[in-house]
């Protein structure tokens, strides 16, 4: 090819004018935005080509669904653990509800230059001592009031049946016996596990003893290492999420603390209130009344109501219908206090959880796993529940961890 030629094509080739390319960044101007969610469906339909022809909103349900159902799996599959591990799980939950009540006085002692072994010392035998002195003084109580009560409910009995035979249903002494036999007998139907259960005391009074070492080693262990072993379960999980997962525990524990502190206050106030109206209608298994309202009220809403019955029961047949009326206003009157004053006031600061939250709680506790289950549901949500706010929230990419106000106030 000649030196012209040559010439001559190069400016052709240059005078071409070329397309330009759109500024990055920016779609072409007759180009459709295409949002996040399109595109993870386009991407679906080009992986499944049967999602190509369902419509968006069935393919994002479906997506949702099977997620939904991995989670529901596995929270079953735990829940099923527990319950077959539950003579190990029980105690070890009662540890940490004690070691949450004690640890802030180990703190304290330790503030005042108590060395730690001698604070964990104090703290664990004060905490024995007290149950121990507790169960002794009902114990005591309760023998020294057994015979009076067996003989005054035979005579309510007497009574009552008495006043149904001249009463206007005129029943005969066969019918109230007829009645009676068959409510035993339901009762006999229905506490057939109770009774089985009774034929094995030997191995019950074993796992109770068992029980108890376990929650009292647990609890002295959490006391002196409770931090070293949280660190532990810390590095178990990917470098990149410990930060949320510590700082969640953080917050979890303080709202632990808190709960268990003012549900002792809570439980006290009721125990307390109760036990002056027994001691005013001169009752006399009052102490014992008022320590069954003091343990039955960390079950909230529903421990505080069965044991307030069973007071009013015992009012009822020392000392007739009128004095178990007094007692029923007394109770009625202290489940208004705490229902309308501590449970808002108190307990709704510290552990910000809605009422119908702690009934359903209850409830499903109850029904999972019985007294324990319904004993141990409302903190297992509170804490759940902060620490859920809390890695939601994104404040554990700061690097540091709320003040205890916040915690409680934002909880």
């Amino acid at each position: 090819m000649k030196f012209g030629s040559r010439r001559r094509a190069h400016e052709t080739m240059v005078d071409v004018p070329r397309a330009s390319a759109p500024p990055v960044g920016h779609a072409p101007p007759n180009a459709t935005a295409i949002t996040p969610v399109q595109s993870g469906m386009d991407a679906a339909a080009r992986r499944d080509p049967l999602a190509s022809a369902m419509p968006p909103g069935m393919v994002l349900a479906g997506a949702w669904s099977w997620r939904i159902l991995v989670i529901a799996g596995v929270a079953a599959l735990l829940i099923f653990l527990v319950v077959q591990l539950r003579l190990i799980v029980i105690p070890l939950m009662l540890a940490v509800l004690l070691a949450a009540l004690l640890i802030p006085f180990v703190q304290f002692l330790q503030r005042h230059r108590w060395p730690k072994w001698l604070a964990v010392t104090v703290a664990e035998v004060g905490i024995l001592a007290i149950i121990s002195g507790l169960v002794v003084l009902v114990v005591t109580q309760i023998m020294n009031g057994f015979p009076s009560l067996r003989t005054q409910s035979i005579e309510a009995y007497t009574q009552f049946t008495e006043y149904l035979q001249q009463s206007p249903l005129a029943l005969s002494q066969a019918q109230i016996s007829a009645f009676v036999q068959d409510g035993l007998s339901a009762l006999q139907s229905e506490g057939q596990a109770v009774v089985s259960g009774a034929l094995s005391i030997g191995t019950t009074a074993g796992h109770v003893l068992v029980g108890l070492l376990l929650v009292l080693f647990a609890t002295l262990i959490l006391l002196i290492d409770g931090r070293g072993i949280w660190q532990w379960v810390v590095r178990l999980f990917p470098r990149a999420a410990r930060p949320a997962v510590s700082g969640s525990g953080a917050v979890g524990w303080t709202t632990l603390t808190t709960f268990v502190r003012v549900q002792i206050f809570v439980a006290a106030v009721d125990a307390i209130g109760i036990g002056i109206v027994a001691l005013a209608l001169q009752l006399p298994l009052a102490i014992p009344i008022a320590v069954a309202v003091f343990l039955g009220s960390f079950v909230p809403v529903v421990g505080a109501v069965l044991t307030g019955t069973i007071a009013v029961f015992v009012a009822l047949i020392y000392q007739g219908p009128v004095s178990a009326l007094i007692m029923l206003i007394g109770v009625l009157i202290v489940q208004q206090v705490e229902g309308h004053v501590l449970q808002p006031l108190v307990m709704g600061v510290a552990v910000k959880i809605h009422p119908l939250a702690v009934v359903l709680a209850v409830g499903a506790g109850g029904f999972l796993a019985g007294i324990p289950g319904a004993l141990f549901a409302v903190p297992i949500v509170a804490t759940v529940n902060a620490m859920v706010a809390y890695v939601v929230s994104g404040q554990w990419r700061s690097g540091a961890y709320p003040e205890p106000k916040d915690i409680v106030s934002n909880a």
